[in-house]
């Protein structure tokens, strides 16, 4: 940073004359910016640290780096990055002087393996704690720190599991604001492979939380039955439809003749019911997002996987956790 390196360019400002050739790409005259940042081993090494923490990285001059802490990270995770940030610039300069000097050339996938094992070091050793952050928890994960909560804090991996061999899942949601009241419901089916059959997304109008997961559940139903599937678990990530399928004092009255129909069909199916974290539930929450921007009450029905949730159902039928932060 203090323009101390002996790279060429600062022989040459210090009357060592020579002639001049980067020893990575030995195309170009070799300077600060173009070693750090402008051949393909740096770019590829700025590449994996943006993709790390989720930022488009662009630098103009070496100040630039250090305004990748100015992101309001919390302690612990500054730490990290400030951690991979040095290790990488040091990493660099390594494999100039190792090419260079003893005609060695270090592989850049090699080169990130060193990087992380350095980070790890720093994170797992330094007293800051992290935030309750997703983000800042990929981040850490993916260079092998430990997190530091402020307090005591469980992380859970949540993964969808998928039903029992020629068994049909159904996950639904509800989801209501209140300024201005609104509700949606949705369901998703699908088989024992992971297999998508199809969903069904409504906007229900002015309802609360309870009569909108309620009404994904009997509306779930009632479209199994209706296709002929007798083999049913459904998942919600409402306690209270958990609860409902055991008392029938949980429906509110509006609803109440509808569910005794419903529970009256599942009684010719082979049923069960399961309660799921919302990490766990990801799908049918982006999709109950959606059916909230719906602004008629006909159902939605889709034969094919909406766009906005592919990456979450393909996760689900790789078996790919999400995370939940239980603090105590």
């Amino acid at each position: 940073m203090l323009k101390k390196l002996p790279t060429d360019e600062n022989l040459s400002l210090r009357g060592s004359y020579l002639p001049s050739m980067c020893s990575s790409c030995h195309s170009q005259i070799e300077n600060s910016f173009h070693l750090f940042f402008d051949y393909s081993f740096a770019l590829k090494l700025w590449s994996w640290l943006s993709s790390t923490l989720n930022i488009s990285l662009q630098f103009t001059s070496l100040e630039d780096i250090w305004l990748i802490l100015d992101r309001g990270w919390s302690p612990q995770c500054k730490v990290v990055i400030k951690a991979c940030i040095i290790n990488l610039i040091k990493t660099i300069w390594y494999r100039r002087n190792q090419s260079r000097f003893q005609d060695k050339l270090i592989h850049w996938k090699t080169a990130i393996n060193m990087i992380i094992a350095k980070v790890s070091l720093s994170g797992n050793n330094t007293n800051k704690t992290a935030a309750r952050d997703m983000l800042e928890f990929t981040i850490m994960k993916a260079c092998k720190v430990n997190i530091k909560p402020p307090k005591a804090l469980i992380i859970k991996e949540v993964i969808w599991p998928r039903p029992l061999h020629s068994w049909i899942k159904i996950n639904t949601d509800g989801a209501s604001t209140k300024n201005p009241i609104k509700a949606s419901i949705v369901g998703i089916f699908r088989n024992s492979e992971g297999i998508f059959l199809g969903c069904f997304a409504q906007f229900l109008g002015s309802e609360n939380a309870l009569f909108a997961e309620l009404t994904a559940a009997m509306i779930a139903i009632e479209i199994a039955y209706s296709k002929g599937y007798r083999n049913i678990c459904l998942e919600s990530d409402s306690q209270l439809v958990i609860q409902a399928f055991n008392c029938n004092h949980v429906a509110p009255w509006t609803l109440r003749i509808r569910w005794q129909n419903c529970l009256c069909r599942i009684k010719d199916m082979r049923f069960y019911v399961l309660h799921i974290y919302k990490e766990g539930n990801v799908c049918a929450d982006g999709l109950a997002n959606y059916g909230l921007r719906l602004s008629y009450v006909d159902m939605f029905w889709s034969d094919t996987i909406p766009e906005f949730i592919r990456g979450e159902y393909i996760k689900n039928r790789l078996g790919m956790p999400n995370f939940k932060f239980i603090s105590f």
